[in-house]
């Protein structure tokens, strides 16, 4: 069985300290004057790509943006994405494995986990210029590594989360009654399902692992997203059974015991109850 290609964090001579779990690079330096083409695949460590110039197209669990100035694309490790990015493009790459980011405090983590959440971010020229200060000072304390410069990398990538974060909070949403308990509860609920979709496929796994009753689940899932728990999950089992159909070639028979189907035919019968055609159909129908 074929996977779809996972990409890691080179270790290099120059970050020997670092063992492949941190790195940050100017665009520039990675185009070298050319367009970066990339076909489809998927990453082990979160990945956020900050451009102050930019064109292009990015493609990311199959929804296509166009890349445009002041753009912040923020992945988290498992999705599948491939970029188009043009040879004039400027701005900074930043990657990072979530437990570089973790052992520095539980607030940054609870951070990382509100802004994953949105892939995209238009941040404007204002906005770019707040991270664009904060991205220098990561890229000089990355390369000169002075003393304690591990802590004060973790430091700033935790202020450009807050600062993303602060951006994200200016985009008019509509009104809710959720609690910031909610809000954190769904995050938590929606961080587990995407790790463990193939492991658990019943709501009432979930309400465990989150110490909450079904009612409560579907009260908070219904208040922020207007969706039940068993959408999420369905929605979820779709986008992995999508992501192995269009970067792999593996058979379905292969792809439904990877997400935990004992019985291909149940797979097959889900997959197009929801999506209108049958796991092969869809592949053929996406080439």
């Amino acid at each position: 069985m074929s996977k779809i290609p996972i990409r890691h964090i080179l270790q290099t001579q120059k970050e020997p300290d670092l063992s492949g779990s941190f790195s940050i690079r100017e665009i520039q330096e990675l185009l070298e004057g050319k367009d970066m083409i990339q076909e489809l695949h998927r990453h082990d460590f979160f990945y956020i790509l900050i451009l102050k110039f930019g064109n292009g197209l990015h493609e990311i669990d199959f929804t296509q943006y166009d890349i445009v100035n002041h753009t912040v694309f923020l992945m988290r490790p498992g999705q599948v994405h491939q970029l188009n990015l043009k040879a004039a493009s400027t701005g900074y790459l930043i990657q990072f494995k979530s437990d570089f980011l973790y052992t520095h405090n539980s607030v940054s983590q609870q951070h990382l986990r509100k802004i994953s959440q949105n892939n995209l971010y238009l941040l404007g020229p204002e906005g770019y210029q707040k991270t664009e200060t904060i991205l220098a000072d990561i890229l000089k304390e990355y390369s000169t590594k002075a003393k304690g410069y591990q802590e004060v990398l973790k430091a700033n990538l935790s202020i450009l989360l807050i600062e993303l974060l602060r951006q994200r909070q200016n985009i008019p949403v509509p009104p809710t009654k959720a609690t910031p308990y909610a809000q954190e509860k769904l995050e938590e609920f929606l961080e587990l399902v995407e790790s463990n979709i193939a492991k658990y496929k019943q709501v009432s796994q979930y309400t465990q692992l989150l110490n909450l009753t079904s009612y409560q689940l579907n009260a908070i899932t219904k208040t922020l997203l207007h969706k039940t728990p068993s959408d999420i999950l369905n929605e979820s089992i779709l986008l992995e059974s999508k992501r192995q159909l269009l970067a792999t070639s593996n058979q379905v028979s292969q792809i439904a015991y990877h997400l935990g189907y004992e019985d291909a035919s149940y797979f097959i019968r889900f997959f197009k109850k929801h999506v209108g055609s049958s796991p092969e159909a869809f592949r053929n129908n996406s080439k």
